[in-house]
């Protein structure tokens, strides 16, 4: 199954006769917005407008547990909550899902590697978001005529703590999704520390998609990971500020072809504490 899928092919499928689970994720990362300026509401987004049928989901409620102390900001979410949410949306594990978010498409590989970690084995991401979409759009708010049936049973590969990605570091390979700006720790507006984990590779997410927001062809991905240093050959880990675009870089890869382990914790995590070390400039050590 293929992770993401064209707009057209959405359609086509929504007319069918087994037609996915569409789900919403719109979000925003906020980084301080100025005094008075409102911040961004993504429920209000899909109420006004969205694919036909989707059902909105809540990624800092729903998505994410409740950050704290040497948690980062967007931890996993307890498995009964994130399970109760997407029976409540009507996801089943015989039932397709296809997961959109406003364009990014950062919020929507959240859900894409939440699902997947949790053991559901159709999910695909709208490639490009709302924004590539460019059929009828439904207002209000929808629920699925009857709850789904999915149960998480989380995966015994694909997720990494602090010290499982320092290792990644050290013996294989670990990708820093952020901008190159706050990799090199030139500028930090969210987190207590400028920098990045020592041995991470700088690997910005913003350059695996076009001008349009759409993933590059798979080739070009492949091509940019492997000058990267993914060879097929090792293991590949991905972090990012808190374990949102870096589930985006996680996607690309698997649009690569490769598969690859996600640090949730993120930077967000990492640098909460003092006494892990950080590494500051251009190059990972």
């Amino acid at each position: 199954m293929n992770a993401i899928i064209t707009a057209s092919d959405l359609a086509s499928e929504l007319t069918g006769d087994h037609p996915p689970v569409v789900l919403d994720v719109r979000w925003q990362l906020s980084t301080g917005k100025a005094a008075g300026e409102p911040a961004f509401d993504g429920r209000a987004a899909y109420v006004a407008g969205h694919v036909p049928g989707a059902v909105f989901i809540d990624l800092d409620t729903e998505l994410a547990g409740h950050a704290g102390a040497g948690r980062g900001r967007h931890p996993l979410p307890d498995l009964a909550d994130f399970g109760a949410a997407m029976r409540a949306a009507g996801v089943s594990p015989d039932r397709d899902v296809v997961v959109y978010d406003g364009g990014q498409g950062w919020a929507a590989a959240r859900a894409w590697w939440l699902l997947r970690w949790t053991g559901h084995p159709s999910v695909r991401v709208l490639d490009g978001g709302l924004a590539a979409w460019d059929g009828p759009l439904e207002t209000g708010a929808v629920l699925p005529d009857e709850p789904g049936t999915f149960e998480p049973a989380p995966g015994a590969t694909g997720l990494l703590d602090a010290d499982g990605a320092a290792a990644l570091a050290r013996s294989g390979l670990l990708l820093d999704a952020r901008a190159a700006e706050r990799y090199r720790g030139d500028v930090e507006p969210i987190d207590r520390v400028g920098g990045h984990i020592p041995g991470a590779v700088s690997a910005p997410t913003t350059e695996n998609v076009g001008a349009d927001g759409r993933f590059r062809p798979a080739a070009e991905l492949a091509g940019r990971f492997k000058a990267l240093g993914a060879d097929g050959a090792g293991e590949v880990g991905v972090y990012c500020g808190s374990g949102v675009s870096g589930a985006h870089e996680v996607l690309a890869l698997a649009v690569a072809g490769i598969d690859a382990h996600l640090y949730v914790g993120s930077w967000s995590e990492w640098s909460a504490d003092a006494s892990r070390p950080v590494a500051t400039g251009p190059d990972p050590q």
